[in-house]
């Protein structure tokens, strides 16, 4: 059985910190799932890493649905999040409905993610009692890019960090069961963390929140077109990869792969056989 919203939280009650990855494919999820990450997010940070895109925005539930089974096939322990992509929670409460119910039923998601603080409450509080768990998220919030100006850190002002801790405390009353903080002053991450009951899983959002979570392609070295600051490569696959790649080719064009011991053996009477009667 996968790890429940219950174990997530008594995770904070007993201050023991929360490692969160994404994945967007059977592979990953299943290594990422057997070293032992607990909560595993299907982000729609897949539109740049996976499908090239500038920013989060093109995404759709389409794409996202079709990454989260793959996901949720290879993650036997993990509780697998669904991040729910741009404009499919703001229209209506009973689209979101709909839409969430759409990660849990086809894409096999125990729970979905949505942006934004007290704008999307109602919404969260109608998913939640119709029991679909819920992950908040506010600070840097990437679907809405352009209203903020671009990808900058948020709360540095009182007024505006008067305003995260306000939706962070909304977001638990309606019914959140965690809230992900990004790019947001570590201070500020430190004093939302210690308001809330529910666990805070920061990206760029300092050491001082309940748990961390990272692109997997950043913390690979996978994705070369930017990295972000808050993020850290334990490995640099991307040139691993290329240099694997031009081995290949120059073996390819040597005639050094494949070898003998690389290929399947045939009876050499029924290859004269096919001669003469070809």
């Amino acid at each position: 059985m996968p790890i429940s919203i219950t174990e997530i939280k008594d995770m904070k009650r007993r201050t023991e910190k929360i490692p969160m990855l994404t994945a967007y494919d059977y592979v990953t999820a299943k290594m990422v799932d057997e070293a032992g990450v607990p909560l595993i997010l299907v982000g729609d940070s897949l539109g740049m890493v996976m499908l090239g895109y500038e920013s989060t925005i093109p995404v759709t539930i389409e794409d996202m649905i079709h990454h989260t089974k793959a996901v949720v096939r290879g993650a036997k322990r993990a509780l697998v999040v669904g991040d729910m992509p741009f404009m499919t929670y703001h229209l209506s409460v009973s689209d979101a409905l709909y839409n969430a119910t759409r990660f849990i039923q086809a894409g096999g998601a125990q729970a979905v993610k949505l942006e934004g603080g007290e704008v999307v409450a109602d919404t969260v509080r109608r998913l939640v009692d119709c029991g679909i768990p819920v992950m908040g998220h506010i600070g840097l919030t990437p679907q809405s890019v352009h209203q903020l100006g671009g990808f900058k850190v948020r709360g540095k002002g009182v007024v505006e960090a008067q305003k995260l801790l306000d939706d962070a405390r909304i977001l638990e009353e309606a019914g959140a069961f965690a809230v992900v903080l990004e790019c947001t002053p570590a201070p500020l991450s430190r004093l939302i963390t210690a308001k809330l009951t529910i666990p805070t899983i920061g990206i760029g959002a300092g050491p001082d929140c309940d748990g961390q979570v990272q692109v997997i392609s950043d913390i690979l070295g996978l994705y070369t077109d930017f990295v972000p600051k808050h993020a850290k490569q334990y490995a640099r696959l991307a040139a691993e990869i290329r240099q694997a790649v031009a081995d290949y080719i120059s073996e390819v064009k040597s005639l050094s792969f494949p070898t003998e011991a690389q290929s399947y053996a045939m009876d050499e009477g029924l290859i004269e056989q096919l001669k003469t009667e070809s």
